[in-house]
């Protein structure tokens, strides 16, 4: 079992009582609650993410501190992971080196096994992933440099797709570092390609990152701009630019979410539900914005306001076709389970983290908001001790939660 016996409010008491302050001088620095601060601190309540990431900007230090991410391996798959994220990383050092010592396969080829890599990522099985990756990247790299013209375009896009595949996979593991410098890589690829859907998604996820650093205006004037660049297409009614026109948005409210204004949250939530009714079908695979994801998205972001009621309300009127992603399932049983803790109801918030699980094995189990819900249940339903903690040992959390 590893070492991994403090959640984040404890570290965030640490780390504040190191400069000295109190928990309202925290609560100055962050615009949180005294109240929210003193329940997370003594475990009643499960930090969020808005909370780790504005308690991580005003103590200095990093969100993945304050989770303790990477958790460490504690299964001989667990290790697995792990090694192929060193692999990845040294690839991502590499990305502009030419390597003539490799062979490649043709595009159609390479285009092949990337499906595949994409159908892992969406069916969150990071194991599978974390197999099929490093050498599909390498390859890949090697392809743009002796490609050229449409054939290189396309040799970018394939790029740009893999770069988010390496980027999904590190932020599931809590590479936090790694999932940015993906972000920069994929960036990099999908304006070569000059694909504007995957520059749209590099957008999206650079944004992200700002949002996940608790630099919420920078984020919302980002995707402003960004945004712009799209509004004159939109009515010739591409459905590429409506994809990218609905992601950003959906980016903007969780943006808005956790800065605090429910209202512009709202607003950028309700754009997006237009625009995937627009749309009409959940058959995009590249931001997967469609009306079945944005439905999922708006009970995530009422868990961000934290907002149980309104979470479980959305959760009632929202159906999961099959064919959804289970890396969009997975996380929507997760925040239900979230929702269902800050409505009190203990019960079906584990019975939520079990759907989870069944659903999305490896993305439950590394999931950070995972780790705090069944902390927050390890504490506060004594009842239950032996069925939480049998999770919390699954998830490889210390006993001593």
């Amino acid at each position: 079992m590893i070492e991994e016996s403090t959640g984040v409010g404890e570290k965030v008491a640490q780390a504040r009582k190191l400069k000295g302050w109190t928990q309202a001088r925290l609560s100055m620095e962050t615009g949180l609650s005294t109240s929210l601060i003193q329940a997370v601190e003594q475990g009643r309540r499960a930090a969020t993410p808005g909370y780790i990431s504005a308690c991580a900007k005003a103590l200095r230090t990093s969100t993945a501190e304050l989770l303790g991410q990477p958790f460490p391996p504690t299964t001989a798959e667990d290790r697995d992971l792990h090694g192929a994220i060193a692999l990845l990383r040294n690839e991502l050092a590499a990305y502009d080196l030419a390597d003539d010592d490799i062979e490649v396969r043709p595009l159609r080829t390479l285009s092949n096994d990337a499906i595949q890599a994409r159908r892992y990522r969406r069916d969150a099985a990071a194991p599978k992933l974390a197999t099929i990756l490093p050498p599909l990247v390498t390859e890949a790299r090697a392809l743009v440099h002796r490609s050229a013209g449409n054939e290189r375009d396309q040799a970018f896009v394939l790029l740009a797709e893999l770069y988010y595949n390496v980027r999904s996979l590190a932020h599931k593991m809590g590479y936090i570092d790694l999932a940015a410098a993906s972000v920069d890589r994929m960036t990099w690829a999908a304006n070569e390609s000059g694909d504007q859907l995957w520059i749209a998604a590099s957008q999206f996820h650079r944004a992200s990152l700002l949002t996940n650093g608790g630099d919420w205006k920078t984020a919302l004037t980002y995707l402003e701009r960004c945004r712009a660049h799209l509004e004159q297409a939109l009515g010739a009614g591409d459905e590429r630019d409506l994809i990218a026109w609905g992601g950003l948005h959906l980016q903007s409210a969780l943006a808005s979410a956790r800065a605090g204004s429910r209202d512009q949250a709202d607003s950028h939530l309700a754009e997006a539900i237009e625009t995937a009714t627009r749309i009409g079908h959940d058959r995009d695979e590249v931001l997967v914005f469609g009306p079945t994801n944005t439905r999922i998205w708006s009970v995530s972001l009422a868990v961000e306001m934290m907002d149980g009621g309104e979470a479980l309300k959305r959760a009632e009127e929202l159906f999961i076709p099959a064919g959804t992603p289970r890396s969009r399932s997975g996380h929507h049983y997760i925040d239900l389970a979230r929702a269902y803790l800050l409505h009190g109801d203990r019960t079906l918030a584990l019975d939520a983290l079990h759907t989870a699980k069944a659903t999305a094995p490896s993305l439950t189990r590394f999931h950070p908001m995972v780790h705090e819900t069944i902390r927050v249940l390890a504490r506060e339903d004594a009842r239950r001790t032996d069925t939480v903690r049998g999770f919390a040992a699954w998830c490889g959390i210390a006993p001593s939660v």
